[in-house]
């Protein structure tokens, strides 16, 4: 079983997690950045996170055997801060990075008037620089929040736009909408492996994205595989299980022409001073 990881967030997680996923058969990851978990206070700790997720990250994962990839934004919970603002400068020249496979994440989390702009904001830098889209949905009132996201995005290919953290009651707008559905899988909250396959069981495979979105909370770097797993138990193909885990989040982040899923080789030097401040 070949995985492909598309939302997780390995800057929180320890080397050890890096060689169960290898064991487990994932082979390339997408980072998103995101909300660290103590609020960031100027946009020069927002570049030095940046710069990680294309340097020290991908090294990191090369160890392991494993391809890393990354999409940058400034997200939603911190889109509200004005010291925070400033990212919108600078991301035009990190989103020109060979390893940056979307814009995100974006959307919405209290659903302000900032949250609005940011997120318009860089869904037009997405469409300048010719990359897909990760949207974050909000925790709080999903269903109305999902919906408002998808207004916003109307106007875009909805091929380009992959809408996360989806569950039941959203999951239908999604995919009336022509995007592409993110599932979230958690052991104690989102979504869990049975009602996952339940959701493909009745919605199919097609355009349906599955990840782990491990973070430093209450998570599981392997909750990939064990989808997998529950789709075989539950009657579906070998083929089915790959077009979840690898072809479908190929081909939505292959369209930033970005993705390197050729094997890597563990060891080698890490050049420190090759990702100052977007130099890379």
């Amino acid at each position: 079983m070949r995985i492909f990881d598309p939302h997780i967030h390995m800057t929180s997680r320890t080397t050890d997690d890096y060689e169960r996923m290898y064991a487990a058969g994932v082979r390339a990851i997408v980072e998103p950045a995101f909300w660290l978990g103590q609020p960031r206070t100027n946009v020069g700790s927002f570049l030095d996170y940046f710069d990680a997720l294309l340097g020290w990250e991908p090294y990191r994962a090369a160890q392991y055997g494993i391809r890393h990839h990354c999409t940058l934004a400034l997200n939603p919970k911190e889109a509200n801060d004005p010291r925070c603002q400033g990212v919108l400068d600078e991301l035009p020249r990190y989103l020109l990075k060979d390893g940056v496979v979307a814009v995100g994440e974006v959307g919405y989390d209290s659903v302000t008037p900032e949250e609005d702009r940011v997120f318009e904001a860089q869904l037009a830098l997405a469409e300048e620089h010719g990359l897909p889209v990760l949207v974050h949905t909000p925790h709080r009132d999903k269903a109305a929040g999902t919906r408002r996201t998808l207004d916003v995005v109307k106007g875009m290919d909805p091929g380009k736009v992959l809408v996360d953290h989806l569950n039941e009651l959203t999951v239908g707008m999604v995919r009336d909408a022509g995007c592409w559905a993110g599932f979230s899988i958690y052991p104690d909250t989102k979504m869990d492996p049975d009602r996952m396959v339940a959701i493909l069981k009745e919605y199919g495979t097609e355009r349906m994205i599955v990840n782990s979105a491990a973070d430093w909370g209450r998570s599981d770097v392997l909750k990939t595989r064990e989808v997998g797993e529950a789709m075989l138990a539950a009657g579906f193909t070998d083929e089915d299980v790959d077009r979840v885990l690898w072809q479908n989040p190929v081909e939505f982040y292959g369209q930033s022409g970005r993705l390197h899923l050729d094997d890597v080789e563990s060891g080698g030097d890490y050049e420190g001073n090759t990702i100052l401040r977007g130099t890379r």
